[in-house]
């Protein structure tokens, strides 16, 4: 999502970013529920401290930079979620139409957003936001969705609430986060999107091969619509060393390939 924002500001029109399910916006890793599940380590703890090849440094820099400083663990005093990422890259032109349908993640989420006029705060369900916030006005920009996959039927609604918002607005930029736990409701959300007619998507995804996961999430992924041109290649850099860098198991596993579009 950083590598994105960096491309699409780049033009100095302004533009929309809008985040469906935008959860608090901000993470305190010094919380008691940080401190039980200690999940930091096995993710930015990693990253930071790992040598990093200057190639890869360049490019994670935007995301890096936004974390802030990083105590001696590799630890920062709180994970920026996608809607403090966005703030922290987006411009004074700029907008965010921040989304979640949870009475208490709005208000936390208001505050910890700060009073930013480029920010409006809403509580309505993300597939609605898709159907009411699209087009935005700017008619550029990025779509983040990125629901909680707690509804079985979550890979239907994701897909069926995309495609109608890419048919209102088939230029914008839209990232659909997923988990790859059901291959096949991966590979449904993918053929379904380019049955569609959706020129340009790009997949990507990264699997850290645990070998017990024990219900831990072990792979997730990303299906980005109209993506800048360069960030292909950049994911095939990026990837090969994630997925080694946050590897949990002997076989960790990178995916970037287009779905439709160029080869």
């Amino acid at each position: 999502m950083a590598r994105i924002l960096v491309y699409l500001v780049r033009k100095d029109a302004p533009l929309r970013y809008l985040d469906t399910h935008a959860g608090i916006g901000r993470y305190d890793l010094r919380s008691e529920q940080a401190q039980k599940t200690g999940e930091w380590h096995d993710g930015i703890a990693r990253i930071a401290k790992a040598k990093i090849p200057a190639s890869i440094e360049v490019l994670l820099k935007p995301w890096l930079d936004a974390l802030g400083p990083l105590d001696e663990t590799g630890r920062p005093a709180s994970y920026p979620g996608s809607p403090m990422l966005a703030q922290h890259l987006l411009r004074a032109q700029d907008r965010l139409t921040l989304c979640d349908l949870h009475d208490q993640d709005v208000r936390v989420l208001g505050r910890n957003m700060g009073k930013d006029p480029r920010v409006k705060v809403i509580r309505i369900d993300g597939y609605m936001a898709l159907k009411a916030y699209v087009p935005p006005i700017e008619r550029r920009g990025l779509v983040l969705v990125d629901p909680p996959f707690e509804s079985p039927d979550e890979f239907v609604r994701l897909r069926d609430s995309v495609i109608a918002a890419w048919r209102k607005w088939p230029t914008g930029t839209y990232v659909l986060w997923y988990p790859v736990k059901d291959i096949a409701a991966v590979e449904d959300l993918h053929d379904g999107l380019a049955a569609a007619g959706i020129s340009r998507i790009l997949r990507a995804e990264i699997d850290v091969g645990l070998t017990d996961a024990a219900g831990k999430l072990s792979a997730s992924g990303l299906a980005i619509i109209n993506p800048p041109y360069p960030l292909f290649d950049e994911i095939k850099m990026l990837a090969p060393w994630l997925a080694q860098t946050l590897a949990q198991g002997a076989a960790p596993r990178w995916t970037c390939a287009w779905t439709a579009g160029e080869v």
